[in-house]
């Protein structure tokens, strides 16, 4: 509650009236202030979304109230905090912190409408945090997700996974992967080097999210049969964060699950280009010597007739299965060719 002299509506006689104050706008002014420093009050009005004239009355209110907070007119002014003052308002310890950035479940807020409101509590909570805990917990909520909602179709449930430390340590400490992994379609395990980005659980099913080539891929961490931390710097993409590949490696995945998977030959010349138009339907890289004409890679596409994105390609790419792709193609390429014969 605040003090308002002079309002419409004051009683005779010089009474004041008591107008209440929101108090998570105040929260947050204390605890911007506490973690910026000087901040100008039109950036904190700008925040908020409220006046300016508001926030000068806030920081009279949190005066009032104790917080030796100042404003500082002029060109070079401010809102800011008396030197030394520091209040910790969660007590929370450094794995407390990281934790707590974990219940960011995509899915479950969404479907409540509580996207935006978590979105303001966890900044509320991260300029709270004891300075040491900070970094951990701003890296914990780039290189963990909590996906709660269970895939459409596809992926079932998980198995006990024995090198989730190791991943973890890897996403952690920004080190690259050695792991031997066996694939969904069954066959010997295959050694692959990875560049990870981070961890995701999906709806109790742990997945690696890495880069391998440069080309991002989704690794299930239960049918990893081995995972060696290396000394080499991980190679992320620039730019590039967990959850941005995670949300395009999801939709291929359920795309995947109602379409159609397409085996293809790249010409090496070509294939930059290739991954640059194609790699939201690229699944994986089946067959790369580093050295060869052809890289055989999987694709994800949602019909027969969506691989005709592939004809620009000419020569350059050859769909090797499945059959009817192959026939839905030679139709197409009679098509263009019976028309410039005519």
């Amino acid at each position: 509650m605040r003090a308002e002299p002079g309002g419409p509506g004051e009683p005779a006689g010089g009474c004041v009236i008591l107008v209440p104050v929101k108090s998570d706008r105040l929260l947050s002014i204390l605890l911007l202030l506490q973690t910026r420093g000087r901040v100008p009050a039109h950036e904190l009005a700008e925040r908020l979304e409220v006046s300016v004239r508001t926030i000068y009355r806030d920081v009279e209110a949190l005066s009032a109230s104790g917080v030796p907070v100042y404003a500082e007119r002029g060109r070079h002014g401010g809102i800011a905090l008396l030197p030394g003052y520091r209040t910790d308002v969660t007590g929370l310890t450094a794995d407390e912190s990281r934790a707590l950035f974990l219940l960011a479940a995509q899915g479950a807020h969404a479907a409540l409408g509580l996207d935006a409101a978590l979105g303001s509590a966890l900044r509320k909570v991260m300029a709270a945090l004891p300075e040491p805990h900070r970094p951990a917990a701003e890296l914990t909520s780039r290189r963990i997700l909590v996906d709660a909602e269970r895939w459409a179709r596809g992926p079932g449930a998980g198995l006990p996974v024995d090198h989730l430390g190791t991943l973890q340590e890897a996403v952690f400490a920004d080190r690259r992967l050695r792991v031997r992994y066996r694939h969904s379609g069954g066959g010997a395990p295959r050694t692959y080097t990875l560049d990870p980005y981070g961890l995701v659980s999906k709806a109790g099913v742990w997945y690696l999210v890495a880069d391998r080539r440069g080309v991002p891929a989704l690794f299930r961490a239960d049918r990893m049969h081995a995972a060696d931390l290396l000394e080499e710097p991980v190679r992320r993409r620039a730019g590039v964060e967990l959850a941005d590949v995670w949300e395009a490696l999801k939709r291929r995945v359920e795309r995947r699950a109602g379409g159609v998977e397409v085996t293809a030959r790249v010409r090496r010349a070509r294939y930059d280009l290739f991954l640059r138009l194609h790699a939201g339907a690229l699944l994986r890289v089946v067959e790369d010597d580093g050295a060869g004409e052809w890289v055989t890679v999987l694709l994800g596409l949602e019909a027969v007739g969506a691989a005709r994105t592939l004809l620009p390609f000419a020569d350059s790419v050859e769909v090797v299965s499945p059959p009817e792709v192959r026939q839905d193609l030679a139709r197409a390429a009679a098509a263009v060719t019976d028309l410039y014969r005519r």
